[in-house]
């Protein structure tokens, strides 16, 4: 088997349509579909094409479980005993075991919800981060950013379960939410770790980490106001590791990626911009 293995090699059947993240929220033709696609508001039932949002939701949280677990895998295969510890792979060889079981979990509730493989698109880019050279980048990029956002993402579906009444929902985002809790909390331990006496290397990691975080922000997409779908959900990430300066750098975060998003749409409304009219 091949070390760091390239995520357009990765399987996939008939079903799956490749996407780039990076068209998505960098491309402002986009803008108008990222709008219809995620809203501007929280997520909430009575909101306007609120099943379908959440449906859409949905498949993404599956497609990123599949690659979750395979990039936890491939931290336990990719790095020798010197920089990845054998205790740090048996943790990555936990999160596979409830990524596959949130693989299941997601198929069923796409099923619950009216949805099935394949309907949204899948891009690789969680996969793509769990493809640095640096196991530490590995723990910022994917356990702390990524599945951050898992957190903040699984409580939102948990509160919208909650206010729709779907207890199944409610029930099945409550139970993955706290092991994206303890997946978050592994990445934090081991970041302290394994940089204790290197703070150039947990700078770059955490650097990383920010650069993975203003990505999925995807234009304001997770933060504090009636206007992101999604709401960082402080409690949980206290309680995986987040202190309150990092909290309130994602918010921040989050605005910035909001106010790009909104000049690039204005960009493309005018005609102007990187891609012209």
């Amino acid at each position: 088997m091949r070390k760091i293995f390239p995520p357009n090699e990765l399987a996939r059947d008939e079903r799956f349509v490749r996407t780039k993240i990076e068209d998505r929220v960098f491309d402002p033709r986009n803008a108008a579909m990222m709008e219809r696609d995620l809203g501007s508001a929280k997520l909430e039932p009575s909101r306007p094409a609120a099943a379908d949002r959440a449906r859409s939701l949905m498949h993404g949280i599956f497609v990123g479980e599949i690659q979750a677990l395979e990039g936890a895998g491939r931290t336990c295969f990719d790095f020798d005993e010197d920089d990845a510890p054998f205790a740090l792979k048996l943790d990555m060889a936990r999160q596979c075991w409830d990524e596959s079981r949130h693989v299941e979990i997601s198929v069923k509730l796409g099923e619950w919800m009216g949805s099935e493989i394949g309907e949204f698109t899948e891009s690789t880019f969680l996969y793509e981060a769990a493809c640095a050279d640096d196991p530490v980048l590995r723990l910022c990029g994917v356990n702390r950013a990524l599945e951050g956002l898992a957190i903040d993402v699984f409580n939102a579906m948990k509160e919208f379960g909650d206010v729709a009444g779907d207890p199944v929902l409610e029930f099945c985002e409550d139970w993955m939410l706290a092991d994206e809790v303890t997946h978050v909390k592994m990445g934090s331990d081991w970041l302290r770790r394994l940089t204790e006496k290197d703070p150039e290397r947990r700078n770059r990691a955490l650097e990383f980490q920010r650069t993975v975080d203003k990505i999925f922000s995807l234009g304001g997409f997770r933060g504090e106001s009636d206007e992101n779908p999604v709401h960082l959900a402080r409690k949980f990430r206290r309680m995986a590791g987040f202190d309150e300066a990092e909290m309130d750098d994602l918010v921040e975060i989050s605005k910035q990626a909001q106010a790009d998003a909104e000049a690039m749409a204005a960009a493309a409304a005018e005609g102007g911009g990187a891609y012209g009219a």
